[in-house]
């Protein structure tokens, strides 16, 4: 297998682990790639920013449809093309941190797939905040905000893959974990920061800026009361990159 082909198998796997998007077939148990699918987590950020962009350029600056509802389609679309995956993670976290009196109750709530008073809560926040950010842009600037924040908020991830501590034994983050290099997570790092440039340098650096800021307190809080981070606490990291960053650009609009 080539280079090329190689890289491109591993951005498929990106794909097919962060989205719900068709991806070719035979990717599924290849060893490795998973881990090393992580270097492309901003260009999936990317392509899910393109796509729901398409939705709110749409919906707002072509059909002139009301801010709200422009933004409340363009949400929807996002959640239909990840499978609400990193949703899930942030409401099971929020359960599982608001429940859990102890490390290990904690871990236990959030193995449970049902939601809770605190998970609901979460998603609320989580949508309302990003719906009212998004309402108030510009077709134009909306165009760039998601953009940036679906793949700067995705960057997120790979370095705390690299320097964290996985809570539990075992799971499903942990496998993406294994293998996962320092330069993996910088080039995923660096190509988020070019793509946050988009917005204008004021307004990048923000963005970018809040991203580390919103994460690196969630990943720490993590650390506090479960002693590492999960999958969904990587989810809820995610989540609130997302929610910094569009709430940022509200008030350093993107050029």
């Amino acid at each position: 297998m080539g280079f090329l082909q190689r890289e491109i198998g591993h951005f498929f796997v990106g794909i097919m682990f962060l989205t719900r998007l068709p991806v070719p077939s035979g990717l599924r148990h290849v060893e490795g790639r998973l881990a090393r699918s992580a270097r492309y987590f901003p260009v999936v950020g990317v392509l899910i920013g393109l796509l729901t962009a398409l939705v709110f350029y749409v919906t707002r600056g072509m059909l002139h449809l009301p801010p709200a509802i422009a933004a409340g389609l363009t949400i929807a679309a996002g959640l239909l093309l990840t499978g609400a995956l990193h949703e899930d993670g942030l409401a099971d976290c929020c359960d599982g941190l608001g429940g859990g009196a102890t490390r290990e109750h904690a871990l236990e709530i959030m193995r449970d797939s049902r939601i809770g008073t605190f998970g609901g809560a979460a998603l609320i926040i989580s949508i309302g905040l990003r719906w009212a950010a998004l309402a108030s842009f510009e077709p134009n600037e909306g165009l760039i905000a998601l953009i940036v924040c679906h793949t700067v908020s995705r960057a997120m991830i790979p370095p705390v893959l690299v320097s964290g501590h996985y809570a539990r034994t075992r799971g499903l983050a942990s496998s993406v974990a294994e293998g996962v290099s320092g330069w993996e997570a910088g080039f995923a790092v660096v190509l988020a920061f070019a793509v946050a440039m988009v917005a204008g340098a004021v307004p990048g650096i923000a963005a970018f800026a809040a991203a580390i800021i919103a994460g690196g307190l969630v990943l720490s809080l993590l650390i506090v009361r479960l002693g590492g981070y999960t999958g969904d606490g990587l989810g809820a990291i995610q989540q609130v990159a997302e929610i910094a960053i569009l709430v940022v650009l509200t008030g350093v609009r993107p050029v």
